[in-house]
């Protein structure tokens, strides 16, 4: 009868032995002892595909980087009113993504494939370094931008923010952080949070919640941003009756979403 055949050792193998460590037990559990155990064999084997333990780290986090959706940054489309382009606003030439919209659409997976494996952010956070996967995102965002018609130090900061954005809200939950015990939240200590302990129940709705209204949010400014930019002058000020139907909308809005998260 034949031997079973162990399978041979290779960087994907070893990578995927490492992420599965660290999203079970922690950055702290992952070491060549450990790891070669978890793989069956000896630990210098190890060695032979990977000198350190950081080019190990930094092959794991370009791994959980490559699972990012970028196709959204095929196209571009400035969209805005007063550009140079000729195009009409809110049309979107030879059916590319315009910049807000392809940099919600990866923000989303973005935070996706870091929600995925929350131990590895931490690493994932010091920056790209000389990940393949990770300087192929820099340069799909930046590359976008710049293309959509912002100025390339203003594009080099929105990936920075965005980027700084991403993570933070990957790095650990809000809601999470509220013990569920009531007893916690005495009136006369914490008069506004008598409600916080429900917080942890509620995990997905809060933090989600919160995710897409920072990135509304930051959409919102930067669009106002590039209005200005491409008019060449400060952004015109609405009459005070359109500003305030506005804000009443998205208060509308808020209450809505408001109403949907408690229940």
């Amino acid at each position: 009868m034949a031997r079973p055949r162990t399978p041979l050792l290779n960087r994907e193998r070893i990578v995927a032995a490492a992420l599965h460590l660290i999203d079970t037990e922690g950055l702290d559990a992952l070491s060549t002892r450990r790891l070669a155990t978890e793989l069956s064999v000896s630990g210098p084997s190890l060695y032979n595909h990977f000198a350190t333990k950081d080019e190990l780290l930094d092959a794991v986090v370009d791994t959980v980087i490559g699972e990012v959706d970028l196709s959204m940054f095929t196209g571009v489309s400035g969209g805005v009113p007063g550009d140079a382009s000729g195009e009409v606003p809110g049309e979107v030439p030879g059916g590319a993504t315009p910049w807000p919209e392809a940099l919600r659409d990866w923000a989303r997976s973005y935070r996706a494939a870091l929600a995925a494996h929350p131990n590895i952010v931490p690493v994932l956070a010091q920056g790209p370094g000389r990940r393949p996967n990770a300087l192929r995102l820099a340069d799909a965002v930046f590359g976008h931008l710049v293309e959509a018609g912002w100025p390339r130090g203003q594009a080099t900061r929105i990936g920075a923010l965005m980027r700084y954005f991403v993570t933070g809200s990957a790095l650990a939950s809000f809601a999470a952080g509220f013990p569920a015990d009531a007893e916690v939240y005495d009136a006369a200590d914490y008069p506004h949070l008598g409600e916080a302990h429900r917080l942890a129940g509620h995990r997905g709705t809060v933090d989600e919640g919160a995710f897409e209204t920072g990135l509304e949010a930051l959409l919102d400014g930067l669009a106002l941003r590039f209005e200005r930019l491409a008019g060449g002058r400060p952004a015109e000020r609405r009459p005070a009756g359109e500003v305030n139907a506005h804000q009443g909308s998205r208060a509308t809005n808020a209450g809505r979403s408001a109403g949907s998260t408690g229940s």
